[in-house]
């Protein structure tokens, strides 16, 4: 190793991470069980990769080892190496031999890629105790990087887009453009890509006003994908909460993702479209006690992870994953704070999604709702501010919370997927359940003082089926993901409409196309907030694999090419359907009841033979048509202004039976005359120019729905 004299200082221990002014950098690092601490800088690409100092911290507050090294810039690279007690029983796995990240590095210098030299032990049978692996990981490793922070944000303003305003776009950051004719080839699949004008261009026209984008931390590689040629492309697997992946950057300088995401979110911002991240902080990159050492396991395996209370030192896991972090720790929870105030503050960004969002609310035995973590985010004035999405659950026992989150938080509602699912594929016993989710799902949010927007809405998402596979495939075919098949949900509730995959059939392809729409105006037309899968408005397939987060490539990217450009123009109408009147996006919840001074109820459901529903018929299992009166003279709610909203009233109808239905539309007094605005059995608009009169009969097509807007 080259001698390189530095000027060493004490430094101080917050803020934590690298921090560098100028002239110099502050560096500190929290590890309660460790007995030592080496700081290692790099050189760059004129100095040589190797390590150029090994700088012990000596200095020690609160157990934050920290130290000042005057002359050190931005652009220097480093990593630690920890020591201490290598007592797998006791939760402890120091190994110094392995070079670790920096908990709180703003960037790495190049993309992790897997090597035998980052495990921490070795052990020739499974039961045998494990021993240290003392190779030096240092080669193998990325190595972190000062960043400055400077950036010119040029007077950006978040859009700071009411809930009920917002239409969300779930997309991955490679996939939305690595096949996008329109985007440079020289940014596709990066963070740049999605501030280029083809990509927003179509999110504007779409009426998308939310980009949800999915893990952008830095990832971390698993052994076994590497082994035969796959990754985690989905990116579930963080080793990095305050570095964007490098996989997404298109730039090579040091540090120079964080600039490249930045812009991105200006870009966004100037369009009026929000950006929320889907964060991970449930689990880290490093897996089970059998995965590798290079970060969280070698500064401080026993404060980082929930271990078993069995004295095997074993990671608990409530994710899938391997591990879980330990949200009940003082030090862990600070870091999740800091890493989120971080990326809405420095970063820009509007909101979060929490992946197994339970996992974070578990108490010190694993119970739920016990944990700091709720009581530490609605109190900090930065983060409760944000948008918060949770998805609620996790593996663990008692782990499904669907509507058990705080009053504050927005949850990804999977009983609406299902259940709207169901409907539409016929299933017997599904009417009422599907009525409750239409309108907001009182029966899960009201109770607990919530209003119909904490219910984030979707019908397809990453983790399952796309809208297109929904309806062309009865089984998941992952056979790409080299685990037989065996992963992914068995029970996905869809229905290929009679031939599993692609078909020429054209009464096959007319209905799938009529299913699709089907969903789609379902999920934009409820109340709550619709989330929109990046491509079904295209009719992107991934060949009927529903759990491709190993697949970067093709299954997973957007064949713009093939765009289904009559499905883009029917989203676009739903979109503004949706914009245009309030009554389908309401703040408060439907009563049932007259409102002050009005004679119809703000809500009514109806058979088809016009008759107002009774609790008896919504117990008919067989039944799968009815209509919903939706009183637009009736809302109770005020625009910012003050003013008290009025807008149309409308007469939807749903029928999932196969075949068609005469509904009768009900007496005078809900309305004498009616026109229809969408009928998802013809794609084409306007559907039929003509109106209809109360108690006259609508043609509904099977596996059709229908709104009609009342002109007088």
């Amino acid at each position: 190793m080259p001698k390189t004299k530095f000027e060493i200082l004490p430094g101080m221990p917050y803020p934590l991470g690298a921090t560098c002014d100028g002239a110099g950098v502050n560096f500190s690092i929290f590890s309660e069980h460790a007995t030592g601490v080496m700081l290692c800088l790099f050189g760059g690409a004129a100095a040589g990769d190797g390590e150029i100092a090994r700088i012990p911290l000596v200095e020690r507050t609160e157990h934050i080892w920290h130290a000042y090294i005057r002359g050190v810039r931005a652009g220097q690279r480093y990593g630690y190496r920890v020591s201490g007690s290598y007592d797998p029983p006791a939760g402890h796995r120091f190994n110094s031999a392995k070079l670790l990240l920096d908990p709180y590095a703003r960037a790495l210098d190049r993309t992790p890629r897997w090597h035998d030299s980052m495990i921490g032990y070795r052990s020739t049978a499974v039961d045998a105790a494990p021993r240290l692996d003392l190779r030096n990981s240092a080669a193998a490793m990325p190595k972190c990087v000062v960043v400055d922070s400077a950036y010119d944000w040029d007077g950006d303003r978040k859009p700071a887009i009411p809930w009920e305003d917002l239409i969300i776009y779930e997309a991955h950051v490679k996939g939305i453009t690595a096949l996008h004719p329109e985007v440079p080839r020289g940014i596709r699949g990066k963070f740049a890509s999605l501030a280029s004008p083809a990509v927003i261009r179509h999110l504007t026209s779409l009426g998308v006003n939310a980009v949800e984008l999915m893990p952008v931390h830095q990832t971390a590689p698993e052994r076994r994908l590497s082994k035969i040629g796959l990754s985690k492309y989905w990116g579930y697997n963080t080793i990095g909460y305050f570095a964007p992946d490098l996989r997404f950057a298109s730039g090579s300088a040091p540090g120079s993702c964080v600039t490249e995401f930045k812009a991105m979110v200006k870009a966004l911002h100037g369009a009026g479209i929000e950006v929320i991240l889907d964060v991970v902080y449930n689990h880290s990159g490093e897996g089970n006690e059998r995965g590798p050492t290079i970060c969280f396991r070698g500064i401080d395996n026993a404060t980082y992870y929930r271990l078993r209370s069995d004295g095997s030192g074993r990671c608990e896991d409530y994710t899938g994953t391997g591990n879980s972090l330990d949200m009940t720790h003082s030090r862990v929870l600070q870091m999740v704070m800091d890493s989120l105030r971080y990326w809405i503050l420095e970063m820009h960004v509007d909101g979060l999604r929490f992946d197994l969002a339970t996992t974070l609310a578990r108490g010190p035995r694993g119970e739920f709702a016990a944990s700091p973590f709720f009581a530490a985010i609605a109190q900090d004035p930065v983060i409760s501010t944000a948008k918060l999405i949770a998805e609620p659950w996790d593996l663990g026992e008692g782990g499904y919370r669907v509507a058990g989150f705080p009053v504050n938080w927005k949850e990804w509602n999977a009983r609406y997927r299902d259940s709207v699912r169901d409907f539409w594929r016929g299933a017997s016993d599904s009417m009422g359940e599907f009525a409750s989710r239409v309108t907001g799902s009182s029966d899960l949010y009201r109770a607990g003082g919530r209003a119909p927007l904490a219910s984030i809405n979707f019908v397809a998402a990453h983790d399952g089926f796309t809208l297109a596979d929904l309806v062309s495939y009865n089984e998941k075919h992952n056979e790409a993901n080299g685990e037989d098949s065996r992963d992914g949900d068995s029970h996905n509730r869809s229905w290929n409409c009679g031939v599993e995959g692609p078909s020429e059939d054209p009464a096959i392809r007319a209905l799938r196309e009529q299913q699709k729409r089907n969903f789609l105006a379902t999920l934009i037309l409820s109340q709550g907030v619709p989330m929109i899968l990046a491509g079904d408005e295209l009719g992107r397939s991934q060949r009927g694999n529903n759990n491709a987060y190993c697949q970067d490539n093709p299954i997973s990217w957007i064949d713009w090419d093939s765009a289904d450009a009559t499905l883009i123009d029917f989203t676009r109408r739903l979109v503004r359907l949706r914009r245009e009147h309030p009554i389908f996006r309401r703040r408060g919840w439907f009563t049932g009841a007259p409102a002050k001074g009005r004679r119809l109820k703000d809500l009514e459901w109806f058979r088809p033979d016009g008759a107002e529903m009774t609790s008896g018929d919504w117990g008919v299992g067989y039944a799968k048509t009815l209509g919903a009166f939706m009183n637009g003279a009736a809302i109770t709610e005020r625009d910012r202004a003050g003013a008290r909203i009025v807008d149309d009233s409308f007469f939807v109808m749903f029928n999932s039976y196969r075949e068609p239905m005469e509904f009768k539309l009900a007496p005078k007094k809900w309305g004498r005359e009616w026109t229809i605005i969408l009928d998802t059995s013809d794609a084409t608009a306007p559907q039929r120019v003509r109106s209809y009169s109360f108690e006259e009969r609508v043609h509904l097509a099977g596996h059709a729905m229908v709104v009609l807007r009342r002109v007088a």
